[in-house]
């Protein structure tokens, strides 16, 4: 656990010095002098070969420590609002876990909503609340909704 920890401190650093205004311009002045010194090194396959092997690496670093951020942001972002839905009276909790879920089953629930906001328009006032798990006895919208998923499951 200590040694997560100091992985993952060292990676914020390193995401946030990467992400600075000073490493762009260190990145232009390393390119900048990786070309001037082409002119003494004759353009050689060598010369060549240096900045390829180091942009290479340091392009794979990256991309993992990218991730891995992203990752994170992706989960706390998902906390929140596993938390606002969870916290709301009228919310379906259905959708506390929908990241778990696939994406035939996400496109059956985009579908439902769109009935419902069609659903909503018709009752003459914006304000009102509707959720997945409130009953509509005027429309079979969440009953066609929850035989769909069935069909998928």
């Amino acid at each position: 656990m200590h040694i997560s920890k100091r992985v993952e401190n060292l990676a914020l650093k390193i995401i946030d010095v990467a992400g600075s205004n000073v490493a762009l311009i260190c990145s232009f002045f390393v390119v900048g002098v990786w070309a001037v010194s082409g002119l003494f090194f004759h353009f050689s396959e060598k010369w060549a070969m240096i900045i390829q092997t180091l942009s290479s690496v340091f392009t794979i670093l990256m991309v993992f420590l990218i991730q891995k951020t992203q990752n994170k942001d992706s989960l706390a972002i998902q906390l929140k609002l596993n938390e606002l839905v969870a916290a709301h009276s009228s919310a379906s909790n259905r959708l506390v876990n929908v990241e778990g879920m696939t994406e035939e089953e996400l496109k059956v629930i985009q579908k439902y909503y769109t009935k419902l906001s069609e659903f909503a328009k018709k009752q003459g006032t914006l304000t009102e609340s509707h959720s997945i798990d409130e009953q509509h006895n005027e429309h079979a919208i969440r009953r066609e909704m929850e035989q769909e998923l069935k069909k998928l499951e």
